[in-house]
Order: structure tokens, then sequence, then C-alpha cells
């Protein structure tokens, strides 16, 4: 089925957020549902998204973690949908992104999708494109090089979750990069090279700010992660020998990773 749960995490963006809501409001194939995933706000942000009135749309309270993934991860479980869409709240969608989406994950039998995006710079307007990214999907060893998932455009279906197990919750990880390389473990992405999202590209405003700024060692931290996370799995074909094996060449061969983690189900190093 197509229900589908949108998740938004924020934090003190009372000036955004219902603009982010009624984007997904807004949308040609309407949402089954709209979570708006507090992380401690001490704005009147909860009283902006209750005004907007929709029943569809919930508020889920919770205290400041500064981490994207707790209020995501608060959302991805009490979600009721088929599928799971992620919004932040200083973006917004355009209206055809959904069906646009779920049209191409059912073409080509993908359990997710993301889409290409509009650049947004507070001040300027929109400065472009976010994604020249030229197929039709996104698979895993596409993935090991960089990230050409916009999280804000990303939709997956909630089958996955109980193998992904949502977002790592650890500072100073790019979680998102983490989450989508799980994803991909388990099923190619659709990417559709239409902007259906208008990214707000503010870094001073954004936790990212606070990440190592070289760009090996972010991937380095997503790949400890996804490999502590492919030694605690059970599901082997998907997390096979080929899988484990190339995403430890990419950074063994370049002398910037010593495994000192587990091999996945009993497997030589």
């Amino acid at each position: 089925m197509d229900l589908v749960s949108v998740i938004i995490p924020t934090f003190n963006r009372a000036g955004l957020i219902a603009k982010a809501v009624r984007s997904v409001l807004n949308q040609t194939l309407a949402p089954f549902e709209v979570l708006v995933c507090d992380d401690g706000s001490t704005d009147n942000s909860r009283e902006i998204v209750e005004s907007i009135g929709d029943p569809r749309v919930r508020w889920l309270e919770g205290e400041h973690s500064g981490l994207p993934a707790v209020p995501r991860n608060r959302g991805i479980w009490a979600a009721k949908g088929d599928w799971l869409a992620f919004l932040d709240s200083d973006d917004e969608w355009l209206p055809e992104k959904l069906e646009k989406q779920l049209a191409a994950v059912h073409k080509l039998n993908c359990l997710a999708a993301c889409t290409n995006a509009h650049a947004l710079t507070p001040g300027k307007g929109i400065e472009g494109e976010m994604s020249d990214w030229p197929k039709e999907k996104i698979i895993f060893k596409n993935l090991i090089r960089n990230n050409p998932v916009i999280c804000s455009s990303g939709l997956v279906h909630f089958s996955l979750m109980e193998n992904v197990r949502g977002f790592p919750e650890t500072p100073d990880l790019i979680e998102d990069y983490a989450f989508w390389l799980r994803v991909a473990a388990y099923t190619d992405i659709a990417f559709l090279k239409e902007p259906l999202l208008i990214y707000c590209n503010n870094p001073h405003s954004s936790v990212r700010s606070a990440f190592p700024t070289d760009i090996m060692v972010q991937r380095i931290g997503v790949f400890t992660d996804f490999l502590r996370w492919v030694a605690g799995r059970q599901d082997g074909p998907l997390l096979d020998k080929f899988m484990l094996r190339f995403a430890l060449a990419y950074y063994v061969i370049r002398g910037t990773m010593h495994w000192d983690i587990p091999p996945c189900g009993g497997e030589e190093n």
C-alpha cells in the first residue's frame, strides 16, 4: 500500500515550520500522517503547528538532544504508514513529490527513493540544483564513494526498519549518510532527476557546522558505524562477503582505517 508517514524533525523553527508542514499537506498524493518530531524547542513552534488544524498533523514532544537522529527515530517508531518520508523543518516539498516518487519505486522495484532539489540560499534565493546524479538508481557501491541522497527528499518502506533500525544516534556522525548506506544494503534507491524539494542551504544554522571538516574523516566515521552495524546483523544474503569486503577495501587500501570491529557471522578478517 501507499500510506505515507511524513517525519519532520524540528528545533526552534517557529518561522519556518508551518511552510514545511503545508508543503506536505499540499501534495497531490495526500500523506497519511505528518509527524512533527520536536527536539526540545523553546519557541512557539508547537502552537504554530497545532494551529494548522489538520488531524493528520501530530506533534511529538521530546527533550533537546542536538542530534537530528533522535527526533527522526521517534517519528519512525511512532509512524503507522507503509512508507516513511523525511523532511527537515526548514525545507519544502514541491506538490508532486510524493506522487512521482511512489510511481518511481513501483516502476523500478525499489523500496526507497530520493529526488534532486533546488538549492535555496537565505538572502539570495534559489541558486541552482543540488545534485547532478546521472542515473535512475543509487546502489550500495555508489554510496561507498559519496552520498547523493538528500535526506529531505528521502522515502523508504517501513518494512526495512526492522533491520536498518533507524538513524544512528551518535554525536559528530553524518547520521543520514549512515542511514542511507544501511538502506542501500537492502534495496536500490530510485532517483528522480527532477528537483522536487526546495533545500535551505544555510550551513550557519545546521548541526553539520560542528562536524569534522575533513571529508575522509567524515567517511571513516560513517563506515565505522556501518561495519559495526553489519557485525550485529543476522540477515546474511544481502550483507554478504562482497559487500563487507568492498567497504573494507576502500579504506584499508588507503591506509586510513584499522579493522577493530567484530567480523560478521564468524567470517575471517
